[in-house]
């Protein structure tokens, strides 16, 4: 399995707001609202300096209005534009039981219900009905499984693998 990511993107600085400091950024999170509680976080690739929010509003369903502790004017927002935001893993907000980050199934192995292997998963494709996992065999061959309870019947954390019923032609 890969190593463990510690940091998370959370969203990008796109813009400023007005001439007080305020930032607009774009989500790259499914759940907007976990910027309500966020408390702190890192820019870019620089872990060494951790900025701590003032205060967060929603403006959209991908867009939020964030203002940073100590930066009270647009110019001393200008240098975060077009920077990421991150958030250590402590920081992640609580996922339900049958809930796990993407970055952490990458990797795990793809075997049939009867025990057959199929590949590793590589990445994962968000879409409005059900996610796609993307599953890469040995020979570079991959293959498209639909995350659906009937197809997906069991990710097992503990094996690090996840079993697939296939149905007729999915692994054609």
């Amino acid at each position: 399995m890969a190593e463990k990511v510690n940091y998370f993107k959370v969203g990008k600085f796109v813009t400023t707001r007005g001439l007080k400091g305020e930032l607009k950024v774009y989500s790259h999170t499914d759940n907007i609202e976990r910027f309500l509680d966020l408390k702190s976080f890192y820019v870019g690739n620089n872990r060494d300096e951790l900025f701590n929010v003032e205060r967060v509003s929603i403006l959209s369903p991908n867009m939020v209005v964030l203002k940073i502790k100590g930066f009270d004017t647009i110019e001393s927002v200008q240098r975060f534009i077009n920077k990421f935001i991150y958030v250590s893993r402590e920081d992640v907000y609580a996922l339900d039981e049958d809930e796990m980050l993407i970055v952490d199934m990458l990797g795990m192995s793809v075997v049939t219900v009867d025990g057959d292997a199929i590949g590793e998963l590589v990445d994962v494709l968000q879409y409005t009905a059900n996610d796609v996992y993307v599953v890469k065999n040995e020979s570079g061959k991959e293959y498209l499984i639909p995350a659906t309870y009937e197809i997906v019947p069991e990710i097992n954390i503990k094996e690090n693998k996840i079993v697939v019923d296939p149905i007729p032609g999915l692994l054609d």
